[in-house]
């Protein structure tokens, strides 16, 4: 398959085209890479949250082991310690994961689609028009085949002197229908070329 026309003018513009195209999805991904972070770093408040948490659980935890040596109610304060430690430090930093990994979650799915929603929009607004131009091209190349058959010269020279618009025609030859019936073909032939994106070097001029 041809991706890009021989015509150097032409060619360039479609490489123009790719390449935009190669940066805009480039953009969109950065702009949700971007997102995605400044989402995700909310979650550093959740980790306070933990990290709080853990300590008051901690401090439960060593008023605990300390009272658990005073004799007869020492095992029963520290396991009401470990348990209000639990209740109040545990829950909160449970609550400060829960927050952070919520957090997370929502920073990736806002990441993914600041990056998918408009490069979904883009790709399926602009290849079904980039592999027409390549089918159109491929097709094209094919069915010229081989220029140095008169017949096959002639048959494009009057493809061009009556599907091409005239000011197209009058960029190749001052007298288009002169030419064709004079048998002067070259620049008729050039015109079919170009137009259909194929480079007139293609064309070898008759014996």
């Amino acid at each position: 398959m041809k991706l890009y026309p021989e015509v150097p003018d032409r060619r360039n513009a479609v490489i123009a085209r790719d390449a935009a195209l190669v940066l805009l999805l480039v953009l969109f991904a950065w702009t949700g890479w971007k997102v995605y972070g400044a989402v995700d770093h909310v979650g550093v408040l959740g980790e306070g949250v933990t990290s709080a948490g853990n300590s008051v659980q901690d401090a439960f935890g060593s008023a605990a082991e300390t009272v658990v040596r005073v004799p007869v109610v020492g095992s029963k304060l520290a396991d009401a310690l470990g348990s209000a430690g639990t209740a109040t430090g545990g829950s909160v930093a449970d609550a400060g994961t829960a927050g952070t990994e919520a957090v997370h979650r929502l920073a990736v799915i806002l990441g993914l689609l600041t990056f998918g929603l408009p490069s979904v929009v883009l790709l399926v607004t602009s290849l079904p028009r980039r592999f027409a131009v390549a089918r159109d091209l491929t097709a094209a190349h094919d069915t010229v085949g081989d220029l140095s058959d008169p017949a096959r010269r002639k048959l494009l020279a009057e493809r061009a002197a009556m599907h091409l618009p005239y000011r197209v025609l009058q960029r190749y030859t001052a007298d288009p229908l002169g030419d064709l019936a004079a048998g002067r073909y070259d620049a008729l032939v050039d015109a079919s070329l170009e137009e259909a994106g194929l480079s007139p070097r293609r064309r070898l001029p008759a014996a």
